[in-house]
């Protein structure tokens, strides 16, 4: 890797570990169950490109996979909170 190609990812990486943080604080303040289902997501997505900058620092193809994974299920854990404070109940008879 190039120098300035490297200060990126690090910089990159850098910046989705401050916006976690940022998250992280807004999940456990959040005035409202709303709030809080907005910094989960959030936070997710950007442990989902954190893991990303990582697999490609180290050229490695595990964390890409770990990368969908984190994706798949953050959607769908996404898509039962909403109908759960939609609804109340998240499977419905």
């Amino acid at each position: 890797m190039t120098v300035v190609f490297d200060c990126a990812v690090w910089f990159a990486s850098l910046c989705f570990v401050l916006a976690m943080l940022c998250a992280l604080l807004r999940l456990f303040r959040g005035p409202s169950a709303q709030d809080r289902i907005l910094a989960l997501d959030t936070f997710y997505i950007n442990g989902m490109l954190s893991l990303l900058m990582l697999g490609i620092r180290s050229t490695s193809t595990v964390y890409f996979e770990m990368a969908l994974l984190i994706a798949l299920f953050g959607f769908v854990s996404s898509v039962a909170l909403a109908k759960f404070l939609l609804r109340g109940e998240v499977i419905e008879p």
